[in-house]
Formats: C-alpha cells, structure tokens, sequence
C-alpha cells in the first residue's frame, strides 16, 4: 500500500503515514505544541529528505494545532491579545527563517544545519525540563513541601516601553518580549519545521510569568499563524513541500490532536513537564547520533534546488 511522494522522490506507506499524523497530532493536543519537533526526525528515518520533511510537515503541525485551539477555546483557555502578537513576531521571523533556510541549501549544510539545531535546542530544554519536572515529582513521591518560590517577573519585562495590558493571561509588560520570543519561535519554524511549543511553552511559564492556564491555548494558537506563514513561503521560495505527503499527515493530525487536548487535564502538569521533556530529550539525542552515522547514499541531490 505505497503511494509515491513526487517532491521527495520516494515511495511510502500510506497508512502509516496516516497513524504517525495521528500519533503526532495526540501529542501535540497533549502538550500544547506543534508536534513538528517529533514529525521531522520520524519522516527522516523513513527516508524522506530533510529539507522536505521539513517543509512538509509544516501543514500537518496547523492542521493539529487548530484542532487543538478548538477544545481551549471553547474551555477559555486561549489568550487571542498576546497569541497575535507573538504570531506577528513569528510572521517575521518566517520571512528571515525561509531565506536563511534558502541559503544553507545552496550552500549544501541545511541538513548539518537542521541536525545540529535539534541536538542543541531540544538536548539542552529537554534536559532542563527533566530536571525541574522530575524533582516536583520525587519531593511529591517522598512527602516533602515543596520549597514556595515568589513567581517575580524579571525587572526588565517593566522597564521596556510599549507595556500593554493582557488580562487573561493576568499581565500587564511590554509587548516586545513576547514579539521578539515569536520572532525566534518563527525563525526555528522555517529552519527545523517545528512549531515551537517545545520553547514557548516554558518560556510562557518561566519568563513571561502567565497563567498556566491558557499557556497551552495560546502557544497553538500562535503556531497556527506562523507554520502557517512557514508553509507558504517554504513552498513558493524553497519547493520543498510534498503536497501528497502534507495532505496525508493532516488527515491523522486533526483528529489525533482532539484526543489528546481531552486527556490532558487528566495529568498533572509536572507529569505532562516530565513525559514532554522525556520525548524532547530522546528526539535531540537521536538527532545528534545521525551526524556520527555514515549515510547509505554518500551523494544526493537536494530536492527543489535548481541543479
């Protein structure tokens, strides 16, 4: 049962790529994030090119993430204010990510370049969120309190202009941090095809200090936006994305994604921190490993590059 994929030049299983959408996408509804982090490294073992599991992938991370922002919304758990304006951020940052992108392939390191981001980003969050989650859980097993930490928010969240005020989210900061994290999330959605909750998540929690509560919501919601945005320019500036291999992945992803939003308030949230983290750390580590291992095909063209 293999259909042919014409952008990446191989031929899969069809049904299976329908079960990884699926299992993607219950975990992106799950966590709170696009799920791209895990799709990619998966295409890429089953043979499709990097630079076009990438791109491709892309549609499938929107397709779940507004699958998702349907269950928040309807619990009023989505903050639309700061939502937009980090997915302004990440608009921009698309544009910069896809041009950058665009040149690592000419050069012929956009798969180095892919390869090295999973292992740094995902290998360093998912080691720290390891170690934050696992310890709320231990101190929990063991009956210790644990020890209250005032949740400040750092000084310079204040002292930058442009304060605006967020009220679901019970903030009132500038509105250039939260644009410039959307900015970052937007570049990292154009060179590694992720949506970026695996950053935005804690950085919602852990910097811009706002209810835990809708951190979910929103960071999908802005991954809606920006992958969005990533999708286009990827297919109209680099041509590397699969529109077979695209529609097949979102087919699984929106209903995976439904599932998974539903079973999250079942968990509690250090034992979701541990289980993401666990996943973000094994997928940075294999990663990593690809770099040390000969590749079958020593010389490959890249598709969508015009030779």
């Amino acid at each position: 049962m293999d259909i042919y994929l014409p952008i990446a030049e191989v031929s899969v299983n069809w049904p299976l790529l329908v079960l990884l959408g699926a299992t993607v996408g219950f975990v992106s509804g799950l966590f709170g994030i696009g799920g791209g982090f895990l799709m990619a490294p998966i295409l890429i073992f089953l043979g499709i090119p990097p630079s076009v599991a990438v791109a491709s992938q892309a549609s499938h991370v929107v397709a779940s993430s507004t699958s998702g922002v349907i269950h928040y919304t309807s619990q009023k758990q989505v903050d639309y204010k700061i939502g937009g304006l980090m997915a302004l951020g990440g608009v921009l940052g698309a544009f910069v990510g896809v041009e950058l992108f665009r040149y690592l392939r000419l050069l012929g390191q956009a798969d180095l370049v892919v390869a090295l981001s999973y292992l740094l980003f995902l290998g360093s969050i998912g080691a720290l969120m390891l170690h934050e989650s696992l310890g709320q859980i231990l101190r929990r097993v063991r009956g210790e309190v644990t020890p209250h930490k005032e949740r400040r928010r750092p000084l310079w969240l204040y002292g930058l202009p442009l304060r605006m005020k967020f009220p679901r989210s019970g903030l009132y900061i500038s509105a250039i941090p939260p644009f410039a994290l959307g900015s970052f999330v937007g570049i990292l959605s154009a060179i590694m095809g992720v949506g970026g909750g695996f950053i935005l998540v804690p950085a919602m929690l852990y910097v811009l200090r706002m209810k835990a509560s809708v951190v979910v919501g929103t960071s999908l919601f802005q991954i809606i936006i920006t992958t969005a945005i990533t999708t286009i320019l990827q297919s109209g500036r680099n041509q590397t994305v699969d529109i077979v291999l695209s529609t097949i992945l979102l087919l699984g992803g929106v209903v995976g994604a439904q599932y998974g939003a539903r079973l999250s308030g079942r968990f509690r949230a250090e034992e979701l921190r541990l289980l993401l983290a666990l996943i973000v750390l094994l997928v940075g580590i294999y990663m990593g490993l690809e770099l040390f291992v000969r590749p079958s095909d020593l010389f490959s063209f890249a598709p969508g590059v015009a030779q």
